[in-house]
């Protein structure tokens, strides 16, 4: 589990004040695995009939913490180069586009890569990427696609990548909590590659994406976040909410009432004005009891597109994931249709499954594991072949880039939590925890103060209103995202000029 390193607030939301009484907590019962599931075990068991787990207040023992703020923890934008759209299309109008990503060898043929096959059920403890970092309710990252990972030891005003090796190793002990959705068969990631061909490093221009995120309510917890790219004209932004219960023996994860899903714009180029609403499908976390943790995936998501040229045709996606059963083994098996949906009409709000949409409506199908291949094709010709849409096996994280703690504000996420990170990372679990009691005293005290003056909390980074699940970004927030992309690289940048890309 992340840092804790939300402030209480109040915003113009329906917010209520922090739970009355005690924190649930439980005694911390070492650094070991068994002490660490012991813990683990103990609150589920207190969490056994809790509408939602997301809005209880929790102390938790700090060998149950990551030296990772939960801003930077918990993010959507692990694959940046897929966000950027790098592909190219063939002459052949019947091929898909082809992806112009950075891999890693891909792993072996699992048995679990069609909707006809099995895989077998085993835990899941990858260890867990560390994410970006700015504010101590608000997180600003800026990173540079195309770069291998460029994790050098931290130099003095020069940004650090969000994923450390030394981070990693300190993680390597809390496994348990490092819940994954990769393939437990994937290869491993060390150097990628563009396609089969190592790219010419040193002088090839870079996509950089900055990705700014607050947390705007404590109770419940909200954040917003948004992710900007100019030289594609490409922005992704939502509202980030979940709500949480346990289920028999798992965790089951729904998004909150604030969350509507990932929101892609494209704001020039092919495509302009077009809109892709995103939502979430259903997590839950399994094998608690066992102290072996996998994750499973089901119920729907749905892909919306709005906006573009009038007329038409418009288009939605359904990605069905199938339903695992209690006993035996979890398959990880997905599938999903591409469909043409009428603006205005709300039939099609109905069908979120694959065999609710008429055959008529049907573009493209798609199947496989959404841990490894996935395999696609058109309906107009059901007798054709599949083709591999995407391996999944093959894409891992992609480091961040972080401003270094010198030219990070005082109540930035990594600044703010420094000496607690510093000392969970030396095993230092009490200092950690006399560290962390104070940072959540002073924000308690300061909640006090804005109510005992009648104060309300305002983000500051983004608008207060976040009813339609799109955050608009203050005048504050746009100039931390225009901060953050003109931050310095190691790497060439691609620019915009008159709204066309150019090297």
């Amino acid at each position: 589990m992340a840092n804790d390193d939300v402030t209480p607030v109040r915003t113009p939301l329906d917010v209520d004040d922090e739970p009355a009484g005690q924190a649930v907590s439980v005694p911390d019962a070492g650094d070991t695995g068994e002490g660490k599931l012991k813990m683990i075990v103990q609150l589920v068991k207190k969490c056994l009939g809790v509408k939602d787990i997301a809005s209880m207040r929790l102390s938790l023992p700090a060998s149950l913490l990551e030296p990772i703020p939960n801003l930077e923890y918990w993010h959507y934008l692990d694959r940046p180069d897929l966000f950027a759209a790098g592909e190219s299309y063939p002459s052949d109008p019947t091929q898909p586009p082809i992806q112009h990503l950075y891999l890693s060898e891909a792993a072996a043929r699992s048995s679990y890569s069609a909707l006809s096959a099995l895989s077998p059920r085993k835990a899941i403890s990858e260890t867990a990427s560390m994410r970006s970092g700015r504010s101590g309710i608000s997180t600003v990252s800026g990173l540079s696609l195309l770069s291998k990972g460029y994790s050098t030891p931290a130099t003095p005003g020069r940004s650090t990548p969000a994923t450390s090796p030394d981070l990693f190793e300190a993680e390597l002990d809390a496994q348990m909590s490092n819940l994954s959705l990769g393939n437990i068969n994937a290869s491993k990631s060390g150097d990628l590659i563009e396609g089969e061909e190592i790219p010419a490093l040193a002088d090839r221009p870079r996509v950089r994406i900055a990705y700014l995120t607050e947390q705007v309510s404590h109770h419940p917890p909200v954040s917003a976040f948004t992710a900007y790219c100019p030289s594609r004209q490409l922005e992704l932004s939502g509202i980030d909410q979940i709500s949480a219960k346990v289920s028999g023996t798992t965790i089951r994860v729904t998004p909150g009432n604030f969350n509507k899903g990932a929101f892609v714009r494209i704001k020039g180029g092919y495509g302009a004005g077009e809109t892709y609403q995103i939502t979430h499908p259903i997590a839950s976390v399994n094998g608690i009891l066992r102290g072996s943790f996998y994750v499973t995936v089901s119920e729907s998501t749905i892909v919306t597109c709005t906006g573009g040229p009038e007329g038409g045709p418009y288009y939605r996606a359904i990605i069905e994931y199938k339903e695992e059963s209690w006993l035996g083994r979890a398959h990880f098996l997905c599938e999903g249709v591409i469909h043409t949906y009428t603006p205005g009409s709300r039939e099609h709000e109905e069908w979120t499954k694959v065999k609710h949409v008429p055959r008529s409506r049907i573009v493209a199908v798609f199947d496989g594991s959404w841990k490894h291949l996935i395999r696609w094709k058109r309906a107009i010709d059901p007798d054709s072949s599949y083709a591999t849409l995407l391996d999944i096996s093959t894409l891992h994280v992609i480091p961040k880039a972080v401003r270094a703690l010198e030219k990070q504000l005082p109540d930035e996420s990594r600044k703010l939590w420094e000496n607690v990170t510093n000392k969970l990372m030396a095993k230092e679990y009490s200092d950690a925890t006399k560290h962390k009691l104070a940072i959540e005293q002073k924000q308690r005290d300061d909640a006090a103060e804005r109510k005992r003056k009648g104060q309300m909390f305002v983000p500051k980074y983004f608008e207060p209103d976040l009813d339609s699940g799109i955050p608009t970004l203050t005048e504050e927030g746009r100039k931390a995202l225009e901060e953050e992309l003109k931050e310095e690289g190691p790497y060439p940048l691609e620019s915009v000029v008159d709204g066309v890309e150019t090297p």
